[in-house]
């Protein structure tokens, strides 16, 4: 008797935050947010988050994100993913980005 062949399961739903790849616009109520999800593999470089104002080691995920307007691009941030999405719970006297 042949051994039976498995089959193929379809590949679990990627979660909210998982890297698409490509930049994609947010809608906040503070404006429109062009965000772009970095894998860490692309960046030896360490950053300050603004959200939590520690450090985001070489190679870990992070986001990368701007106001989408025209030279918006020149204010770009890198966040921790979790601080991003948490930023309009800050309290007062915090800049939001």
């Amino acid at each position: 008797m042949s051994p039976r062949r498995a089959r193929r399961r379809e590949p679990p739903p990627r979660p909210a935050g998982f890297p698409r790849g490509m930049d994609h616009v947010e809608q906040w109520p503070d404006g429109e947010w062009k965000v772009r999800a970095l894998t860490g593999a692309s960046s030896a470089k360490s950053y300050r988050c603004p959200g939590c104002d520690q450090e985001i080691a070489g190679g870990k995920p992070h986001v990368v994100t701007w106001p989408n307007w025209p030279g918006g691009d020149e204010e770009r941030r890198h966040w921790h993913t979790a601080c991003w999405r948490k930023r309009l719970d800050r309290g007062p006297g915090r800049s939001r980005y």
